[in-house]
């Protein structure tokens, strides 16, 4: 499932006011390259970028830089709903980890699934989404991206995705919002390394540090829908 074809446009549901994104017709993508466009639509003369996946959205805000330093809203409830994306985030939750940390592949079903919206604090970290939403066109597809705190970009992964990310510094804080909490009774979770879904975490595979838990999830297809 590395490569796959998508739609000429997709219906981005998650939005209070659905709309529509488009992509040029007739085009292979594969899905751990960062596409990344903006939306042409007036909506969307904001901080947003489309991905081929839909539903995935990259914010990436806007810096004021200065002698001091600098600044910028990692969060702004009206810049999202201006742009028809309606969330109510109920938890925030960081972890520090070191390099080679994998941490993944996480999810919740039925009533407890969750939206996330993902950052990194200090360090860069390979974040990657998997599409567990039956009948989606890309279902079975993952997309990657580097988030670090020098880039600043966010990951919006909602509900119906499976999600996980790997350190490449030495060090990073890792940073997440939640629009629903966690409930234990309700976790899912996939193999990292599933041979089906082929991950390319961009990091030697005999060098990740992955908890016992996480080494004792079930392979795509055995997973909990």
């Amino acid at each position: 499932m590395a490569v796959c074809r998508f739609p000429d446009s997709f219906y981005f549901s998650h939005c209070a006011a659905p709309f529509f994104i488009n992509f040029a017709p007739d085009k292979t993508v594969h899905p751990p390259s960062l596409r990344l466009r903006r939306v042409n639509r007036p909506l969307f003369q904001m901080p947003f970028l489309t991905t081929p996946i839909p539903g995935l959205i990259v914010f990436e805000p806007r810096i004021f830089p200065d002698e001091r330093g600098y600044f910028f809203e990692s969060y702004n409830l009206r810049t999202w709903e201006e742009a028809g994306i309606r969330m109510n985030f109920v938890q925030d939750n960081q972890a520090r980890s070191t390099r080679g940390v994998l941490r993944g592949l996480h999810y919740q079903v039925g009533d407890m699934a969750q939206a996330k919206l993902v950052r990194v604090l200090e360090g860069e970290v390979l974040d990657v989404a998997v599409d567990i939403r039956k009948g989606s066109p890309t279902y079975g597809q993952w997309y990657s991206i580097r988030l670090s705190a020098e880039n600043k970009r966010q990951l919006l992964v909602p509900r119906g995705f499976a999600h996980g990310y790997v350190v490449l510094s030495e060090t990073a804080e890792f940073f997440y919002k939640c629009d629903n909490f966690y409930s234990k009774a309700h976790e899912g979770g996939i193999r990292y390394d599933d041979p089906v879904l082929a991950i390319d975490w961009e990091f030697n595979p005999s060098e990740v540090i992955v908890a016992e838990k996480d080494s004792a999830l079930p392979y795509w297809g055995k997973h909990r829908k």
